[in-house]
């Protein structure tokens, strides 16, 4: 099976078929159109200062640049109608879809996967059932999964086995259909201190437990940063439960060259690994513009042209 996820700078709420582009976007549509090494993935909001707020606009400008992939956090809960647009521009483009979010609440303090609590855990998984229609709509693999928030009260290796036992019965769902849930581990310095799962060692022994094709790593490099650093080593021990990689530097959370990460060396050692191993990850672009208006997609389309200069 081949492994190919943040918010968006403006929400989009509106369905883009009846929609003009924005004044300058026939210009910027019409600029270089990149062929990138690794399959890149923005986001609804990136390009929205130029292609304006409708969905197909959106994409559409974004392929017209080079890109070939494409994520919605929010695809899951948008409208059917929403929905079945966005599957249906991607079709005609010939763009992957990457993760929508499927289950989890990255601000949550009650915790979900990590306490035994069948009333809680029958809505988990109900939503993952939801998810296996939901994903069949766009032609999607991968669905992020953040298994919560820890219990202050319970020792952390029961956690664990909880956190465990749910994932398995969750991929005893998603297995027969081919889809693959990715666990992201989230930060506790700067965003995220309630959540149960934090690091990539953490993941890939939670995802070498559970031993199921559907439970992946979504290796997040910004989170990663924050929370361990050491980042291409780390990617390379937990490079065989990982099934999706997202991008942001560090400090800021904007496109890369912004921050202290190195993404041309990061980029390069997934794409030859990638390369020696017959494998396709997509990279989310889970970050939001150092700049705003028009000025500031032509530089994320730079920051990712030159990170892929390698």
């Amino acid at each position: 099976m081949d492994r190919r996820h943040f918010f968006s700078a403006a929400t989009v709420t509106g369905i883009g078929a009846g929609l003009p582009l924005a004044a300058n976007a026939q210009d910027a549509a019409a600029g270089e159109k990149h062929s990138f090494k690794l399959k890149y993935a923005p986001h609804f909001g990136t390009f929205s200062a130029v292609a304006g707020q409708g969905l197909s606009d959106q994409l559409r400008w974004a392929h017209d640049r080079g890109f070939t992939a494409w994520e919605d956090n929010r695809y899951m809960r948008r409208t059917l109608e929403e929905q079945k647009e966005i599957a249906k521009t991607m079709e005609e483009l010939e763009m992957d879809m990457g993760v929508f979010v499927l289950t989890g609440n990255a601000g949550a303090t009650d915790p979900t996967f990590t306490v035994k609590n069948e009333d809680v855990w029958q809505g988990v998984l109900a939503e993952v059932e939801a998810g296996v229609e939901v994903a069949k709509r766009c032609n999607a693999t991968w669905m992020t999964v953040v298994p919560g928030a820890y219990d202050l009260k319970l020792h952390w290796d029961y956690q664990t086995a909880n956190c465990i036992e749910l994932l398995k019965r969750c991929c005893d769902i998603l297995e027969p259909h081919g889809l693959v849930m990715v666990l992201e581990p989230l930060n506790h310095h700067a965003n995220h201190p309630t959540m149960f799962l934090k690091g990539s060692p953490q993941a890939y022994q939670i995802c070498r437990a559970v031993g199921s094709p559907s439970c992946k790593i979504l290796y997040d490099v910004y989170h990663q940063q924050i929370t361990e650093g050491n980042l291409i080593p780390n990617i390379e021990k937990s490079w065989s439960e990982i099934g999706y990689f997202q991008a942001g530097d560090n400090p800021g959370r904007k496109e890369p060259g912004t921050g202290e990460i190195n993404y041309r060396n990061v980029f390069r050692y997934i794409h030859e690994r990638s390369q020696e191993e017959d494998v396709e990850f997509i990279v989310g672009m889970e970050h939001g513009n150092s700049l705003k208006g028009p000025e500031g997609c032509e530089a994320v389309v730079q920051a990712y042209v030159d990170a892929d200069n390698f």
